[in-house]
């Protein structure tokens, strides 16, 4: 019977602890909502660069395919965090890639840069890179805001 008591606390406190665990992060996640960001972070870049509807219809198809692309090499990125530090060779190679990954995104920057200078004036694309950065700024204040609550 003692048995059967300490198993049945052990299995309760085991529930309880998992399922308290996995609450946060889940509760997290499920605030994330990918269309709704983008929704909003385009919503705050038409505001800042005064873009016009014309504008934003010809601008942000392109842009979104921007954004896509980004998405692929942020995940190739993230992807050498998980490198083995106990080997030189591997680390080597992430440290290697990692460069390279960066200057693809700069270039990759640079080209959709001058493709959104064919849809806007130089003012507006301006505007634009500066809404971005702000919008990611206070995107990223919020979600720590967030997490500490």
């Amino acid at each position: 019977m003692r048995k059967f008591i300490r198993y049945s606390l052990l299995v309760f406190v085991l529930f309880i602890s998992v399922n308290s665990w996995g609450d946060t992060p889940k509760s997290l996640w499920q605030k994330f909502n990918p269309q709704r960001f983008q929704a909003e972070m385009e919503q705050y870049i038409t505001t800042q660069a005064m873009l016009t509807p014309e504008e934003s219809a010809k601008f942000f198809p392109v842009y979104r395919e921007l954004m896509q692309k980004q998405r692929a090499i942020f995940e190739e990125m993230h992807s050498y965090y998980y490198t083995d530090l106990s080997n030189g060779r591997a680390c080597m190679h992430a440290v290697q890639r990692m460069d390279a990954l960066d200057l693809q995104m700069k270039k990759l920057q640079q080209i959709y840069h001058n493709k959104f200078l064919k849809i806007l004036p130089a003012k507006k694309v301006f505007l634009v890179i500066r809404a971005e950065e702000k919008f990611h700024r206070q995107a990223f204040k919020r979600m720590a805001e967030d997490k500490k609550n």
